[in-house]
């Protein structure tokens, strides 16, 4: 059993298509429009076959996303190497986002970093 996709609502769709383009090397389909419901998606995959679906309707709720809560929390990529992880949590750091840990090596072995990425989401970036 595998995880086909994982999926996830934005207010602001292409932005939120070009970070993952931008930083994590997605690559995106032509997208989907239902002209009745005025729904759009995109399905956005990476390098090992994995796949997000982001998605926008008109009409949403937008809470504020704290960083404890309950369910999904954030989304993990792993870049291959330690000085990937650091050089890539530099590059996003630089252009405006929030790094609320790392680059660190935490008490179950990890060697990650977890940024606020758009829209307020959590990423973490780990080898």
């Amino acid at each position: 059993m595998k995880i086909e996709h994982i999926a996830m609502y934005v207010t602001d769709l292409e932005r939120t298509k070009e970070f993952f383009e931008k930083y994590f090397d997605a690559t995106s389909n032509s997208g989907y429009h239902n002209q009745t419901t005025d729904f759009r998606s995109y399905f956005l995959s990476f390098d090992d076959g994995t796949r997000l679906e982001i998605m926008h309707k008109p009409v949403m709720e937008n809470a504020d996303k704290s960083l404890a809560r309950t369910g999904y929390i954030h989304i993990a990529f792993s870049v291959g190497s330690r000085e990937r992880v650091d050089e890539l949590t530099a590059r996003i750091k630089k252009d405006g986002y929030e790094v609320i840990s790392g680059p660190r090596t935490t008490g179950d072995g990890y060697y990650e970093s977890c940024i606020v990425g758009v829209e307020g989401n959590q990423i973490e970036i780990t080898v």
